[in-house]
């Protein structure tokens, strides 16, 4: 059996039990919050895109906000996220979040050290209230190499089909390595938490990292029948003890 079809078994394997889980957190009536936050080309779509695949459409949401308009800059920051929460029975993914002003957001300029601050501090007050209302939270995020996101950036530039994933930011994304990876580090450290903890993915290696998130998912979720292996420890990890991990 080739490589590819251990990968299309173990994945169809895996949507299955995410059907399963989905229907009995519906009749739970819990409310998932899954935040996908991470390095550009990271994986980010692919990923959602598998785990929603035979997903409800009536109980799962994807949200991707546009850059905020001129009225929702003079809100309060988190305000333009709040609508889109999950309520009971929903599955709400959240393709990047509020996180924007935790990473991209000071490292281009798009906001001020204090406003990056006051954010860092807000955050994890701002997910408490969410996890006391009884929201599941699940925040992920996805680590890449640098040589293999600079493959990737050149692979969308290349491929007709990807034209909607060039951004004009890609080329800061290299330029600015350093930058996103010192934003990075002090985002996952102070707003990691108890009741909202980043988990961290390795995602050289797509396929793998797409199969691992969502043992993740499932295991985090924990229907009681749910049978699900493990993931691996060298893909998956806790942010708050193994910083020194992360893609440098």
């Amino acid at each position: 059996m080739s490589k590819k079809s251990d990968y299309e078994d173990e994945l169809e394997a895996l949507q299955i039990e995410l059907v399963k889980t989905q229907a009995w957190a519906i009749e739970q009536g819990l409310k998932v919050l899954i935040v996908f936050e991470g390095r550009d080309s990271a994986g980010k779509d692919g990923a959602i895109k598998r785990i929603t695949e035979y997903a409800s459409p009536r109980q799962t949401r994807v949200v991707a906000l546009p850059k905020p308009t001129e009225r929702e800059t003079g809100q309060w920051y988190f305000q333009r996220y709040v609508p889109h929460l999950p309520s009971a029975g929903e599955i709400v993914i959240f393709n990047r979040s509020w996180y924007n002003r935790g990473g991209v957001e000071p490292v281009m300029g798009f906001c001020t050290p204090e406003q990056q601050d006051q954010f860092l501090k807000d955050a994890p007050r701002f997910e408490r209230m969410l996890s006391d209302s009884g929201i599941v939270i699940i925040k992920l995020w996805l680590d890449i190499t640098k040589d293999e996101q600079a493959k990737r950036l050149e692979a969308r530039v290349e491929d007709p089909l990807k034209t909607f994933k060039v951004s004009s930011l890609d080329a800061e994304a290299q330029t600015r390595w350093d930058a996103y990876s010192q934003a990075r580090d002090r985002m996952l450290a102070e707003t990691h938490s108890s009741h909202a903890h980043w988990t961290v993915i390795a995602t050289d290696d797509k396929k793998t990292a797409r199969l691992n998130i969502i043992r993740h998912i499932l295991r985090t979720l924990g229907r009681p029948e749910a049978k699900v292996a493990k993931p691996d420890k060298d893909v998956v990890f806790g942010a708050d003890k193994n910083m020194d991990r992360l893609a440098r």
